[in-house]
């Protein structure tokens, strides 16, 4: 079932993978490149109420987001946000943190919050052919390194 997290965040268009308790999905909102949100298909709305088998569960899709991000974006430093002000469900985003910028499609993806704490905006507002490029790449490095 899809929450709202999930549907905010562009689920099914934005999903990359997902584990048994656990969505990754691509931000639609880039502050760097590789931006994602891992969404947890519980019904939970504060990180206490998540069951033993999803925290279990989040280690795979930690592990194979930052397999995948590493080979997909060259990261420097990995940074999980639990900000949950807005979107009900539980859900971390994740930015790969790197000095400078990155170039996907002719675009470039500064890490203006370099080396401080990440800036999520200003950002890279991805079109619907940008996120589809970007989920297609992600999918097939995902199946690489699982």
């Amino acid at each position: 079932m899809i929450n709202p997290t999930m549907a905010k965040f562009g689920h099914p268009q934005s999903l990359i993978a997902e584990t048994t308790y656990w969505t990754v999905q691509l931000r639609p909102q880039q502050p760097t490149l590789g931006a994602l949100v891992l969404v947890c298909k519980e019904p939970a709305t504060a990180f206490g109420q998540v069951s033993p088998e999803a925290f279990a569960d989040l280690q795979k899709a930690v592990a194979g987001a930052e397999s995948m991000l590493s080979r997909f974006v060259g990261y420097q430093k990995i940074n999980y946000l639990m900000l949950m002000m807005v979107d009900p469900d539980v859900h971390f985003h994740v930015i790969p943190r790197y000095e400078g910028a990155r170039e996907h499609g002719g675009v470039s993806f500064p890490d203006t919050g370099w080396p401080g704490p990440p800036a999520l905006s200003p950002a890279v507002a991805l079109s619907d052919g940008q996120r589809n490029a970007l989920v297609a790449e992600l999918k097939a490095l995902w199946a690489a390194v699982r």
